[in-house]
C-alpha cells in the first residue's frame, strides 16, 4: 500500500483549469496542481531547486520528480495536440496572490 503523500504549498492561485490546442485535439493529458507550481517556480521565477522545495513543504528529490513528470506531461501536450487540464489535488494547500 502506498503512502499517502505529504501535504504541498502552492502560492499561486491557478486560474485556468483546462487549455486545448485550436482545431483537432488527439486528447487530454492531466497536470497536477503541484507539478504546474514546480514549474512555476524553477522555470518561470527562476528558482534553485532547493528553495523552490522549501517554498513547497517538499523534498529537493520529490521537487525533481514533480518537474520531471509536469514537463513531460507539457510536451507530450503540445507536441501531439492534446489539452491540457489542471487538477488540484486535495493534499495542495493553495495560499497566498496567485
Amino acid at each position: 500500500m502506498a503512502r499517502p503523500k505529504k501535504q504541498r504549498i502552492a502560492s499561486a492561485k491557478i486560474k485556468e483549469t483546462m487549455f486545448a490546442p485550436q482545431g483537432l485535439l488527439f486528447g487530454i493529458t492531466d497536470l497536477k496542481g503541484d507539478e504546474l507550481e514546480a514549474m512555476r517556480l524553477c522555470d518561470k521565477d527562476e528558482l534553485y531547486q532547493e528553495r523552490a522545495a522549501r517554498r513547497m513543504g517538499v523534498s529537493r528529490r520529490t521537487l525533481e520528480r514533480m518537474l520531471f513528470t509536469g514537463r513531460k506531461k507539457v510536451t507530450d501536450a503540445l507536441l501531439n495536440s492534446k489539452a491540457i487540464q489542471i487538477s488540484i489535488p486535495e493534499y495542495l494547500l493553495m495560499k497566498g496572490k496567485g
